[in-house]
């Protein structure tokens, strides 16, 4: 918890999955608090009073350093910023939050909305109206804050925090090993036909459920694929909305290790497929692992 003096003094400003309690001080994703230090933090209750606007560097040096403060102002605030990037789990060259205007200051891009706290007598303190707040440079509306999950699946907080980049990377290599699958077996059409005469009972139908399913699957993993490659803000949420198309997909072609039995063996192809069946639900677990916050993010 830090102190700070916004001009705003009772409220939360949210933005994405992200908000400001200015009450007590805390920067929180999804719910969850998020360790971050007191400069970065004022910093962000500057940028996020006037978002869309330039904040220059200056405006910045006298917020965070008095006049007679001796300090290498361009090292540390650029220090400072890094910081507030990480917390927010930005890129300064493919910014969604902070935008760097070289030479002259930063620009909050996203959305905010600020919600003022008022407290009536005999009740607790309620939230008032939602001020309106400007949208971003490239017009794009407010993003809906995520739900909470619930589900009988694993949860948010049931998963350790790990670095989104190396959540990034297993994840895509997931739809690469997806994509694959799918471009060699319709690559080699022939070949998986006289392998399904062998293996099944009816291999016409098999045989067209098999395309059918790849080619509803080839445009899902190429989305995945640009999305995980241009850190799409909000994958999470979105896989988590495909996941009941996706899943049952992955099932289907967990089975794929069988075609194979001839050259590999039935027990082989039986533990491929048990360990492919688990994969829909590693891909949702490790996306929850990197919404967390980590613990050096501040």
């Amino acid at each position: 918890m830090v102190s700070m003096s916004p001009t705003r003094t009772n409220g939360i400003f949210r933005f994405g999955a992200y908000e400001v309690d200015l009450g007590s001080g805390e920067l929180r994703k999804s719910g969850l608090r998020l360790r971050v230090q007191e400069q970065p933090f004022q910093v962000l209750l500057v940028l996020l009073e006037r978002p869309s606007e330039v904040v220059t560097r200056e405006e910045l040096r006298q917020k965070l350093w008095p006049a007679d403060t001796f300090v290498d102002f361009d090292h540390s605030l650029n220090t400072v910023i890094n910081k507030l990037r990480e917390a927010l789990s930005d890129s300064a060259s493919n910014p969604r939050f902070i935008e760097t205007l070289a030479r002259r200051g930063y620009r909050f891009l996203a959305p905010v909305e600020f919600v003022e706290k008022q407290t009536v007598p005999g009740r607790p303190p309620a939230a008032s109206l939602i001020v309106a707040a400007p949208v971003n440079i490239s017009g794009e509306p407010a993003s809906p804050r995520p739900p909470s999950t619930i589900s009988v699946l694993t949860r948010p907080e049931d998963v350790p925090a790990v670095r989104r980049k190396y959540v990034r990377v297993l994840f895509l290599l997931i739809q690469i090993m997806y994509l694959s699958f799918y471009v060699a077996a319709l690559a080699r059409l022939t070949r998986v036909h006289e392998l399904l005469e062998q293996t099944v009972s009816y291999p016409s139908w098999a045989m067209t459920l098999l395309v059918i399913s790849a080619v509803i699957a080839l445009p899902i993993r190429l989305y995945l694929i640009s999305a995980v490659t241009f850190d799409l803000s909000g994958l999470s949420h979105k896989f988590h909305r495909l996941f009941t198309v996706t899943f049952p997909l992955d099932e289907l072609w967990a089975l794929s290790p069988f075609l194979l039995a001839p050259q590999i063996g039935v027990g082989l192809a039986l533990a491929a497929t048990a360990a492919l069946i688990y994969v829909p639900f590693a891909q949702r677990t490790l996306l929850l692992m990197g919404d967390r916050p980590h613990a050096d993010s501040a």
